[in-house]
């Protein structure tokens, strides 16, 4: 039994994607998904964070009744690990008798290759 690649020259140009459908229309259908990869992963990276972000939050809220300073402290370094553009000074905590309330908002620059860009905006206000 003969493989596809050998024998006529029809054979191998069928085998190699040049004969009936082209080769054209398998490069546009990959570069179509790999644009639309690249895209997902620049829209979807700052909800990603975002989400893990307010995790955090939740987190240090619930977990945290001490000084004002120390949560605003471990909010910010939650913040530079997933590498959030926000400032110490940007993050409220408010302290209540039982509860710790931590407020922040931060916007971020989406770019997809030069040809659309989008501002997103986030905020957390987490109360527990």
């Amino acid at each position: 039994m003969r493989h596809l690649s050998q024998g006529s020259p029809k054979n191998r140009k069928i085998f190699w994607g040049i004969g009936r459908d082209g080769f054209i229309k398998p490069i546009l259908c990959i570069a179509v998904l790999a644009i639309t990869l690249y895209a997902g992963i620049q829209f979807g990276m700052p909800y990603y964070r975002y989400s893990a972000f307010k995790n955090e939050v939740k987190e240090i809220a619930r977990l945290e009744l001490g000084d004002v300073e120390k949560i605003k402290t471990q909010v910010y370094e939650s913040a530079e690990v997933l590498k959030i553009p926000i400032e110490k000074e940007d993050i409220i905590v408010i302290k209540k008798k039982n509860t710790v309330r931590i407020q922040t908002a931060w916007a971020v620059d989406v770019d997809i290759l030069g040809l659309y860009q989008r501002t997103v905006n986030f905020k957390v206000d987490v109360e527990e």
